[in-house]
């Protein structure tokens, strides 16, 4: 969906270039003589179709949008394919890194598909990727939607954590390693969804009460009612106190994320393509994952405790008051009925976290499982009810899709083989860094799936190519995932969950901008990107062969490493 921005009274340069471009552009030639009701001001046709493309972004945007699709094609058959192949990877990363400007979607679609049309790749070399990585589309599909019917046994735990634990310090803990440990079995989307959905529900009925405004109906987005000047100082503290816990849940679901393959969208497609399972993953990830998880948790504990970097504020007690009984109440009108459908949610996530552990199937039918049992013993059984469980993960899924094409175009057009070829020439041990830093400093700017997809076809290829042995591919595997997990805390651009928590209708009501959110993650940031930095240098190998020496872990065949990028 694409942001909204002001209108303008006057068209705007960008507009005028937009509407004067050669008619064959926009391929509404024979409709520009036409003019439409004076309820639309006269506008034109061709006006119109502008306006209509990607619809409320800036100009600027449609014109940068525009401008792709014309050169692309130019550098395809005037140039060279390998430049155009790489000016489409730039583009690409430009969509994603203007995410907040339009989704993603629509403008890399539209580079996507006029790759394929011009000859940069093929429909079946699409389509391949895509059946290469189906696993992964199941897992969106299907995990996300079967975790939103267990949102009310999540609601509940976040909101007794939020209640019941009066320390700030022990409660942004507990906010993070529990956002860590949900993240680690379910996904990230989900659990800040919820945790958005806790923060929404707390402001809304301290916002009520604050502006003498009872009524569900009122715009807490407006504080005009609030005319009393403590109650305003306190709804500032109360604003800080939910940024910091955002950002807390949100770093937890990074920090648990990267350590299982079913944590992030771009683990599972590495834990394929490497053969690795559940188990094998969580092992092979622990030499880097264990450490930065911990000092992860101390940051948290640090900026709370010095209050640096928009932490530690409080929860106002005139707050924790009004919250406790409106829980207190809610709580005495909860049925038997809901009960059990708790309880229910409770069994039905012991059996994920033991289907996923056993790898008794692959992750989205465990997904698909989950859908069936809740919606079963919960009485969901309307499909109307069930559809708004797949509302959230299928935009995400068809962009991924749109990835597949774009990692299409960099196997055929060889893209990022100067690249690996550079990397391969260093020391094995100096490669692990490498790839690490070069992950981290994509991700940091675009989208970390893209990254990770693209990298672990890279470095398969080159296993492929007799350039690295088993062992060592298997580490740079472990470098390439730690790598887009970590540094993408930076920005909101890395991880979807940020831009899903960024672009949520509780960040404005709490003063959660972009800039603010690239300050508040910048300690998490340096520390995780360090800290896995050195892990990746200096315990991989080691802990390594460690695990291999107790027979924790095991070097797979050749043939059992999924041919992501044997093309």
């Amino acid at each position: 969906m694409c942001k909204k921005t002001a209108s303008s009274k006057f068209p705007s340069v960008a507009s005028t270039f937009i509407a004067s471009c050669p008619l064959p552009l926009l391929g509404y030639s024979a409709l520009t003589h036409f003019k439409v009701s004076q309820n639309n001001m006269n506008m034109t046709a061709r006006s119109a179709l502008v306006k209509n493309f990607l619809g409320a972004a800036p100009d600027w945007y449609k014109l940068a949008i525009l401008s792709f699709l014309v050169i692309n094609p130019l550098v395809f058959f005037l140039v060279n394919p390998f430049m155009a192949g790489w000016l489409l990877v730039v583009e690409f990363i430009f969509t994603l890194a203007m995410a907040l400007k339009c989704y993603p979607l629509q403008p890399g679609g539209l580079l996507a598909i006029e790759a394929v049309l011009i000859g940069m790749t093929s429909p079946a070399h699409v389509s391949e990727e895509i059946s290469n990585n189906l696993d992964v589309l199941l897992l969106l599909v299907f995990m996300v939607a079967g975790i939103y019917f267990m949102k009310q046994l999540l609601l509940f735990v976040f909101t007794k954590l939020l209640l019941n634990i009066r320390s700030k310090m022990l409660l942004s803990l507990a906010f993070c390693a529990s956002a860590a440990l949900l993240s680690a079995f379910l996904d990230a989307l989900t659990v800040v969804a919820v945790v958005i959905s806790v923060g929404m529900g707390f402001y809304s009925i301290y916002h009520n009460v604050a502006s003498n405004q009872p009524s569900n109906d009122f715009d807490i987005s407006d504080d005009s009612s609030i005319e009393n000047p403590d109650h305003k100082e306190i709804l500032e503290q109360f604003r800080a106190f939910l940024r910091s816990l955002l950002m807390h849940a949100g770093i937890g679901t990074a920090l648990g994320g990267v350590m299982t393959m079913v944590g992030e969208p771009q683990n599972l497609i590495i834990a394929k393509t490497a053969g690795w399972g559940f188990i094998e993953f969580f092992l092979r990830m622990s030499p880097i994952t264990l450490p930065v998880f911990v000092c992860g948790l101390l940051v948290c504990l640090m900026v709370e405790r010095f209050a640096v970097f928009g932490y530690g504020t409080k929860l106002p007690e005139r707050v924790r008051e009004v919250l406790k009984e409106f829980d207190r109440k809610n709580s005495a009108k909860r049925t038997q009925q809901e009960k059990m459908k708790l309880v229910a949610q409770a069994l039905i996530g012991v059996w994920l976290v033991v289907a996923l552990a056993l790898h008794l199937a692959e992750v989205g039918l465990i997904g698909l499982s989950v859908i069936i049992l809740a919606t079963s013993l919960c009485g969901v059984t309307d499909e109307h009810a069930i559809g708004k469980a797949f509302q959230e993960a299928l935009p995400f899924t068809a962009l991924l899709t749109v990835f597949f094409t774009v990692v299409a175009v960099i196997i055929e057009q060889h893209l990022f083989s100067p690249v690996i070829q550079f990397v391969l020439q260093a020391q094995p041990e100096t490669q692990l860094s490498l790839f690490y830093l070069f992950n981290g400093l994509l991700s940091s700017v675009s989208d970390n799936v893209f990254v990770g997809t693209v990298y672990i076809n890279e470095a398969r290829a080159a296993l492929e190519s007799g350039l690295l042995s088993l062992k060592q591919f298997e580490m740079l595997a472990v470098a390439i995932n730690t790598g887009t997990n970590l540094p993408s805390v930076a920005t909101p651009n890395g991880q979807a969950a940020f831009l899903f928590l960024l672009t949520s209708a509780l960040a404005p009501l709490v003063r959660l901008s972009y800039g603010r959110m690239v300050w508040m993650a910048l300690p998490y940031t340096v520390v995780l990107t360090l800290v896995g930095l050195l892990c990746v240098q200096y315990t991989l190998a080691p802990a390594t062969d460690m695990l291999t020496q107790w027979h924790w872990i095991t070097l797979p065949p050749l043939d059992a490493v999924a041919p992501t990028a044997a093309h």
